[in-house]
């Protein structure tokens, strides 16, 4: 009974004893996106948090809460991102991918299944307004210009609630955009969550697994997300 019951906590969590392992629970069916932590689709789906920077000192009033379900064909993720300063892009356009959208407010997946080359990973990022880029990266060679050129197929939704001064982002990944492995309990991928936020003077970072680097591309740091 201990046993089972273990177990059965386990798969409505996104969190292992070990702190650098992310759960992505498995969800009953795919579902429309609404960037509500209240939805349906997220009741009873816990999440991971973080609050600190690149070499994991403190971020007062940022803690930023990420949850995570998968499907046969997706994986989601949906953010919480409390904030003291929105720093948005100017006349927005969510058709198509956003050049250089770090430099404004955002949450960032960074996903690699390659356990043989670290380095080579999807990078995802999701503004406050729904803005988005996906990029095919190689950390060895970075090259911007090049590695947006990669479609994932992704679907984003981002809201902001101005009274609570948090916004909210949700991504449905394609899972065969990431991995060749069908996906199934077990099945492990490297992951790194992160947050850019506020403007140039008082711009903020936060990562999950902190990069101890100023760059948010060490992939030695990333930490291990589990099919559950």
């Amino acid at each position: 009974m201990v046993l089972i019951t273990s177990m059965l906590i386990l798969s409505f969590a996104a969190w292992s004893a070990d702190s650098a392992t992310v759960v992505s629970r498995r969800a009953a069916a795919d579902f429309e996106l609404s960037a509500d932590p209240e939805s349906s689709s997220w009741k009873g789906v816990s999440g991971i948090t973080f609050d600190t920077d690149n070499f994991g000192k403190p971020v007062a009033g940022h803690r930023t809460e990420v949850r995570t379900q998968w499907t046969d064909k997706h994986i989601y993720f949906l953010f919480t991102c409390p904030y003291q300063e929105l720093y948005l892009k100017p006349n927005p356009q969510t058709a198509a991918d956003t050049p250089k959208l770090w430099d404004w407010d955002v949450a960032e997946v960074f996903v690699g299944t390659d356990f043989s080359n670290i380095y080579v990973y999807k990078e995802f990022e999701l503004s406050p307004q729904g803005e988005w880029i996906d990029l095919d990266i190689n950390a060895k060679k970075l090259r911007p210009e090049v590695n947006m050129k990669w479609n994932s197929g992704w679907q984003v939704k981002a809201r902001i609630d101005k009274e609570k001064k948090i916004w909210y982002g949700e991504m449905k990944i394609p899972i065969a955009s990431i991995d060749k492995r069908p996906p199934k309990p077990g099945v492990e991928m490297r992951i790194n969550f992160y947050r850019a936020q506020g403007p140039p003077e008082r711009r903020v970072y936060m990562c999950w697994r902190p990069t101890n680097d100023p760059s948010f591309h060490n992939a030695a740091a990333f930490g291990t997300l589990r099919l559950e």
